[in-house]
Order: C-alpha cells, then structure tokens, then sequence
C-alpha cells in the first residue's frame, strides 16, 4: 500500500503548481527544468537509498532519452523512454551477474558516463558534437487534432509538473511495496538475502533499470522542454552533479531527493551569476556541511 507520510508530497507539488499563477515570464521557463532534475535526482535516490547501489551513471541516462528524443521523435516517439531502460537493464544484468559491488561499479557507471559523452561527440553529424543538438517542441496531436499546445512554457511547465508527479507516486508505490522491501534487505544484508532464496542481482537489476528509466525520460522531456541537448549533460561531472544533490536532499527520500534537485540546481544558476568564480566552492561547502553534521539530508531533518 501507499505511504505518504503525512501527505507531504501533496503540499510540495500544490506549491509548484502555485508560482506560475503568482510568477511570470523566466522563472516559469526555467522552473520545469529544475523539476526535471529533482525527477533525475528520484531516479537515483530510488536506487542509492532502497540498495544501496551508488551510481555515477544517471546523467548517462538523462543524456540517452534527450539525444533519443532529439533524434527519433518524428518517427519511434517511444524510444526515447525505452531505450534508457533497455541500456540500464543490459548494464546491470552483465555488472550484477557477475558480481561486481561497491566501488567496481561505481566505476563502471563512472566509465559508462564517459563512453556516452564520448560517443555524443564523436558522431557530431548525428548529434552536433560539442555544439549539442537542437531539438524542436512538440504537440501532442491526435492527428490533425492538437491536444495540447506546448509551444508555451505555461501548459509545459503543467505538463512536466504532472509527470513528475506520476512518477513520484509510481516510485513511491515500488519502495513500499514487495521490491522495495527486497531492495532494502539487499541493502542491509545481501547474504542474507541470497540465504533466504532471493536472486538479488534480479531485484537489483530490475531496480536500476527503473531508475534509468526514469532518468531517460526526464532526459527527454528535458530535451523537449529546453529545445536543445549536448554532451556535458552525459558528463561525469554532470553526474556528480546528481549524486550532491541526492546526497543534500536525502538519499532516503525520494521527495528529500526531489527537493534537493530543484534547490540546489538553482543555487548553482544564482551563485553562478553572482559570484562566477566561487560558486562551486560553496556548494561544495554545502556539501561538506550536509555530510558531517545530515546524513540523511535535509528529509532527515524535516523526519526528525
């Protein structure tokens, strides 16, 4: 059954479909973007928080649904979600199978991050190299008759808002439910799961192919929201990127985690344009601060 926890998740989606009636002009263009990154950051805290598996791989995910959009929209519009969980599942089973834990796949998805950047700019006729890909946006049409109008940042930003919000509840019903509780016996103790009978490089498998799922597709509604994608958005630093901010949220949460995407993304954009040289160092600062004094993130703190 459902756990919501107070409602919580109720009151923080209710704020965001407040601020475009109360906000205008870039903060509603800019704004869907950052909730896309608090959806990338779910994806991760689905796997770091419930298994235990740390992985640097999400912004190869969030890369593969954009560029997958970008490029096949016209034709295979269900690709670009598909397609993160079928390299997620293809990644995992060989990592998993074989055993591989810990630090060894920490570097594996480290390495799958540098491979597909690498790959997004090596094919620069496919995918513009450097200079990244221009995506256009579309409408959802049934035929000739369009359903919804997103040329606009308005019925975007909503749109964005609702999957995000699909996607909390559908994560949120796999960590309370049978494969969450696996997932966090595999956590605490694997042998002791293998004992009892579970195939636990299945469960972890299909976990991880669920969160690159769900990167891929914040990756493509990212694409079509922002009309462009480039290869350092599959970059290992992109994907540390990631990794803070589920880290400053709360790994354990994936609303903590959802919260620690839109609020630290965006003060990387405002400390960046006021102070363009520091303002990485404070947020590692931020960083350091969490990790010592809020294991579990700003979600322990609202929990305690």
């Amino acid at each position: 059954m459902f756990k919501y926890k107070k409602f919580n998740f109720i009151f923080i989606f209710a704020f965001l479909a407040l601020i475009p009636m109360i906000s205008k002009g870039y903060t509603v263009f800019i704004l869907p973007q950052y909730i896309l990154f608090g959806v990338l950051a779910m994806s991760l805290a689905f796997i770091w928080g419930n298994a235990g598996i740390l992985s640097f791989g999400q912004a190869s995910f969030f890369a593969i649904g954009g560029y997958t959009f970008g490029l096949l929209i016209k034709f295979f519009p269900e690709i670009n979600h598909s397609l993160g969980f079928i390299v997620a599942v293809i990644t995992s089973y060989f990592l998993f199978s074989a055993g591989v834990k810990a630090t060894y796949f920490v570097l594996a998805t480290l390495a799958l991050s540098i491979l597909t950047e690498q790959l997004a700019v090596t094919k620069s006729t496919l995918t513009g190299g450097w200079n990244g890909l221009f995506v256009d946006r579309v409408n959802i049409k049934i035929g000739d008759l369009t359903l919804l109008d997103l040329s606009g940042d308005f019925n975007f930003f909503y749109l964005i808002l609702f999957i995000s919000f699909i996607t909390y509840l559908i994560l949120n019903y796999l960590e309370n439910n049978k494969i969450g509780k696996v997932l966090r016996g595999i956590r605490e103790n694997e042998n002791r799961m293998l004992a009892m009978g579970y195939k636990t490089s299945f469960y972890k498998t299909v976990a991880f192919g669920v969160s690159g799922s769900v990167a891929a597709l914040a990756g493509a509604l990212y694409a079509a929201h922002a009309n462009f994608i480039s290869p350092s958005i599959a970059g290992v630093l992109f994907s540390t990127e990631v990794v803070v901010w589920v880290a400053i949220g709360g790994r354990y949460s994936l609303l903590g985690a959802f919260a620690g995407g839109i609020i630290v993304s965006f003060l990387s954009n405002y400390l960046s344009t006021i102070t363009p040289q520091y303002w990485q160092l404070f947020l590692g600062i931020i960083f350091i601060i969490t990790i010592i004094f809020f294991k579990d993130g700003l979600a322990g703190i609202f929990k305690k």
